[in-house]
């Protein structure tokens, strides 16, 4: 493989593709034999994965620089393109689930993909292909939204991320400072963003009603591959969590206010955990990976097979510029079986936890595609690709003295109290979903309302200093996957749950190496239930599991603040 800045890019001839899927599918239906539909199902596996390597090149390459007109271009075409293949993905799903080499199909690729398969037929059709294209072209307009608003602080450029690194200051004019500026950076572009969102529920609402469902919720379950869960059980797990989690969150944001010396923890306090400043990393952004490949050559051969492989061929963009699309992101290029990794630096311990996380991601999918038959298996739905994360972060505990020195132990008392804490805001914003959705009609006013009833039941704590763009609920649309990927943020709060078992596997008996391999082995060969199972991994949503990992994270975090009270 080439270093991904020397990977060529051609954007594909939609005809031509069309033309070679349409030949499969007449290949596969009238084969004779297992071999010859298996070469057909090869074939199409193949047609597909360059598609859609290209299609994340420019994705890359455009969120890199959001303004370079070429592949501003490129994902335009995109937009367009990808869902003018319905018509002939529904023909080939339509055959594959009727095959009479069904049963050697499912011995190889596993039921799940068929189970799959046949969920797919019910949420595509050619009648929304229009709303597919606009879904895709307000999307990027919203990310191009986001990406340019930025504001001058203390002598530089800063975007919302930048912002953030300036609220940990210990400072604590300088954090109520840019928490004003970030607040303003909002408010200024709130009517925009709202417009945006609201053309979004819209179309989707159009979506889920033209396919025959009750609501955009019934169709987006299903669509998230949920099969073995319902809202129900999402709105029981988030009563867990107000239960369990919030009593304990809350008391440790009482502790962290006593810590720092404030009568009243405002939301420009909440991440400054210790007074004399966060555990911050020591070393450029090229030293950091470098710390990076010898903490992940020490962890595992496999892992360090990985990150090598990874530094090898440069599949990281992490530096903050202008310009550059807001947060971080894994994502793959299939045809490469590579991975690359996607971030926005700012100089906090979030540059360290982007090296855990994002890596978390990016080694289960270089594992896994490795393992599987088929590359369109190596990932699951998100409540199991989060725990691949998440848990990777927690077993990089060990080598934090590598990127904090002596303030390791800071470090990792902060994060771990922040995987906690930040459980009731994931469930806030699914909550807040669940209530857009239940009432479409609803507008600007009727959100903002929602989300400030939401967020004092599950986080009684947060305070915004009397700002009165965010006390009336403005806090909302500073998430972005509440735009671009909805219903997709409980799977953090579902993952963490999981993370947390698999980490006090680790505490406790020092064997929860082997059982997450087994998790990233299995990628999507199965469904959430299963797979979870074959990890001895408990399924979070029941309520004695949040209750007994509330208190086991209770606990460990008092052993992390009595270490890092002592350096």
């Amino acid at each position: 493989m080439q270093k991904f800045k020397d990977l060529p890019y051609e954007r594909p001839d939609v005809n031509r593709v069309m033309q070679e899927l349409q030949a499969c599918i007449e290949k596969f239906a009238g084969a004779a034999d297992f071999e010859q539909a298996h070469a057909a199902f090869s074939e199409r596996a193949q047609i597909m994965s360059h598609v859609e390597t290209m299609h994340t090149i420019a994705y890359i390459r455009n969120t890199v620089n959001m303004k370079d007109a070429f592949y501003d271009g490129e994902i335009a075409f995109f937009n367009e393109t990808i869902p003018q293949l319905t018509p002939v993905e529904q023909q080939w799903l339509g055959e594959i689930v009727k095959s009479p080499f069904r049963p050697e199909l499912e011995k190889r690729y596993g039921s799940h993909y068929f189970k799959s398969a046949e969920m797919q037929l019910k949420l595509t059709d050619p009648a929304i292909i229009p709303e597919m294209i606009e879904e895709n072209n307000l999307s990027t307009e919203y990310a191009k939204t986001a990406a340019a608003c930025s504001v001058e602080f203390m002598g530089e450029t800063c975007n919302f991320y930048g912002l953030l690194r300036h609220m940990q200051a210990t400072d604590r004019q300088e954090r109520k400072n840019a928490f004003l500026a970030w607040a303003k950076l909002y408010e200024e572009v709130a009517p925009t963003l709202e417009e945006q969102y609201g053309k979004l529920v819209r179309l989707r609402c159009t979506m889920a009603k033209k396919l025959g469902f009750d609501s955009y919720i019934d169709y987006v379950y299903p669509l998230r591959g949920r099969y073995d869960y319902t809202a129900k059980e999402a709105a029981a797990f988030r009563e867990a969590v107000r239960k369990y989690i919030t009593p304990v969150c809350d008391r440790m944001y009482r502790e962290q206010a006593e810590r720092l010396g404030v009568d009243k923890l405002h939301l420009y306090d909440e991440q400054l955990v210790f007074p004399d400043g966060n555990a911050l990393p020591i070393g450029t952004p090229e030293e950091l990976v470098e710390k990076a490949r010898r903490m992940y050559s020490d962890l595992s051969p496999e892992t360090k097979e990985f990150f090598d492989f990874m530094a090898e061929h440069e599949l990281f963009d992490l530096v903050t510029r202008e310009n550059k699309h807001l947060g971080g992101y894994c994502t793959w290029l299939t045809d490469e079986k590579a991975p690359f990794i996607f971030s926005n630096f700012n100089g906090t311990s979030a540059d360290v936890n982007v090296l855990t996380h994002e890596a978390g991601h990016a080694f289960e999918f270089y594992y896994a595609v490795r393992r599987l038959p088929l590359a369109e298996l190596s990932g699951s739905t998100s409540e199991i690709n989060e725990i691949h994360s998440m848990t990777m972060e927690h077993f990089a505990y060990p080598y934090m003295e590598s990127f904090f020195g002596d303030k390791a132990d800071k470090y990792r008392f902060a994060h771990f109290t922040e995987a906690l804490k930040t459980i009731p805001y994931l469930v806030s914003v699914d909550e807040f979903q669940h209530r857009v959705f239940e009432h479409p009609e609803a507008g600007p006013a009727d959100w903002r309302r929602f989300w400030r009833e939401i967020e004092r039941k599950y986080m009684p704590w947060r305070d915004y200093d009397g700002n009165e763009f965010l006390e009336s609920g403005g806090y909302w649309m500073q998430k972005q996957h509440i735009f671009l990927y909805p219903f997709y943020y409980i799977d953090y709060a579902l993952a963490q749950m999981g993370a947390f078992s698999l980490f006090r596997r680790q505490v406790e008996s020092g064997d929860a190496w082997e059982h997450y391999l087994t998790l990233c082995s299995i990628g999507g060969m199965y469904g959430y239930f299963e797979t979870l199972g074959r990890a001895e991994i408990p399924v979070p949503l029941n309520e004695e599991v949040v209750k007994g990992n509330a208190a086991f994270a209770a606990d460990y975090a008092k052993v992390l603040r009595e270490r890092a009270e002592k350096e």
